[in-house]
């Protein structure tokens, strides 16, 4: 802002200086062309192509639910802990190679839950996927 002289009155003068931020603009969008090609390179993979189907998935998986109650279901039978693990444990190789889906309450005891996650592991299943609900589907 400077002063004017008009009819030998100072005043002030209301224009604003933009060449500033021209040149910063400016400095900003060279930077912006220099380093947008950086961001997009990648790696370049010839991925194998094949005619094969897709495999085969297991139509009904394991499933063991804990009700409220500390009642122990694996698929639609009641079992007991000692059950469970006999059941589990007489299920042949391939089917210990698919995953054990686990539903409990969440009333049930944390230590309840545990130990039917240690039975499970104990009969020879690895891959033990926890169900649960998502979260806005609780708020309703």
């Amino acid at each position: 802002m400077g002063f004017t002289q008009k009819n030998n009155r100072r005043g002030l003068m209301a224009d604003i200086n933009v060449t500033p931020m021209v040149d910063v603009m400016l400095v900003l969008l060279i930077i912006f062309m220099v380093t947008a090609p950086m961001m997009t390179q990648g790696l370049d993979v010839n991925l194998p192509e094949t005619t094969s189907k897709s495999l085969r998935q297991k139509e009904e998986p394991v499933v063991i639910t804990i009700n409220r109650a500390g009642t122990i279901m694996l698929g639609k039978i009641e079992v007991d802990q000692t059950l469970l693990q006999q059941q589990l444990a007489a299920m042949d190789i391939t089917a210990r190679e698919q995953p054990v889906f686990l539903k409990a309450d969440q009333e049930v005891a944390y230590g309840l839950v545990v130990a039917v996650m240690a039975t499970i592991k104990a009969a020879g299943f690895d891959k033990l996927g926890m169900v649960t609900r998502p979260l806005d589907e609780i708020k309703r």
